[in-house]
């Protein structure tokens, strides 16, 4: 009889030094007993090839990853993980670039992302984004807190110019959304390869000949060497006066100075933040008190009911694959950390 496949689940709790950062998202995050077994319930077929321990931070953490063969978690100490870890073949990463760059990867061993889970919920928040954008409720709701009655009309967003700039899948499921709305939407993307249901698409060698275009810039783009202050002071004085901005990307991908500038002075007239370094925001933060500026506690593109089912569901998936001897699903590509 073959032997079982060790599967060592890592959960953290709370912490502002790890992930997830707050008591709620401890909630969403973290992969329980029960959660597992409903897993397995659903594919008895794989579970009855699997064995699991779930454990919390490091508490079993060197000892349990003598055998593993996959594991499932955020972050990981990553020295002499051969060592560590001899039997490791993959690793399933909830969000990878925060271990980039990969150096500490050993040759052997692949690691796999939640690519997909957040789709719906991040197209929908970023089309809210967009549409609250439009009708300027970030100054309405400043009016609101000194009991300013100030009739800020706006237009119809049919019509108006949406750079995408990161057309995976949040981006493009935001950009599909306003496009079906009867927006104009252009996509951004390191290849500029087609994007089923977005009409543009175009290289980021490009993107300071389709930021004058922009009503509206959604950054949905991961943190890496090429796209660190991508919108920078530079990029964004190309944007045309009035525009707004949405990041549900990386916080360092956008020059956050700039933009608080940016919005003080009135060049933009808003713009919605759901990524921040550090997270969470601290307190004394200008972006807490930036005009026109609304601060999301980074939760745009997390389904806060179905995380870890969903993230369950690819686990799944590539167990199945690896013991049928397939390959993974939702690879990383260890020189970019996506």
């Amino acid at each position: 009889m073959a032997a079982k496949l060790r599967v060592h689940v890592k959960n953290n709790h709370a912490s502002a030094e790890t992930f997830p950062p707050t008591i709620e998202g401890e909630a969403v995050f973290t992969i329980t007993a029960e959660k597992f077994q409903l897993a397995c319930d659903k594919y008895p077929q794989i579970a009855d090839q699997i064995e699991v321990f779930i454990d919390w931070d490091l508490d079993n953490f060197q000892a349990s990853m003598k055998t593993a063969d996959v594991l499932v978690a955020w972050d990981l100490p990553t020295a002499n993980l051969a060592t560590v870890a001899p039997a490791l073949r993959w690793i399933h990463i909830i969000g990878a670039e925060h271990l980039w760059p990969m150096s500490w990867l050993p040759k052997q061993v692949t690691i796999v992302n939640n690519r997909g889970t957040h789709a719906a919920k991040g197209g929908e928040f970023g089309l809210m984004a967009v549409l609250m954008l439009n009708s300027r409720l970030p100054a309405i709701i400043e009016n609101q807190k000194t009991a300013t009655w100030s009739s800020l009309f706006s237009t119809s967003a049919v019509g108006k110019t949406l750079v995408v700039i990161g057309v995976g899948h949040i981006g493009a499921a935001a950009a599909r959304h306003c496009q079906r709305l009867g927006m104009r939407v252009i996509g951004v993307s390191r290849q500029g390869r087609p994007v089923q249901g977005i009409e543009q698409i175009v290289t980021t060698a490009n993107l300071d000949q389709v930021l004058p275009e922009a009503d509206f810039v959604l950054m949905a783009v991961p943190l890496t060497v090429e796209t660190r202050n991508l919108l920078d002071h530079r990029r964004q004085a190309l944007m045309r006066s009035g525009a707004g901005i949405i990041n549900l990307g990386r916080s360092s991908t956008v020059d956050y100075p700039a933009l608080v500038d940016n919005l003080v002075s009135g060049h933009f007239s808003g713009a919605v933040l759901d990524v921040f370094d550090p997270e969470p925001l601290p307190e004394d933060s200008i972006l807490w008190r930036t005009p026109n500026l609304l601060v999301t506690p980074h939760i745009s593109a997390d389904d806060g009911n179905n995380y870890v089912e969903m993230t369950l569901e690819l686990v799944f998936a590539n167990l199945a694959r690896t013991l049928r001897g397939e390959p993974l699903q939702n690879v990383v590509n260890p020189e970019l950390g996506y």
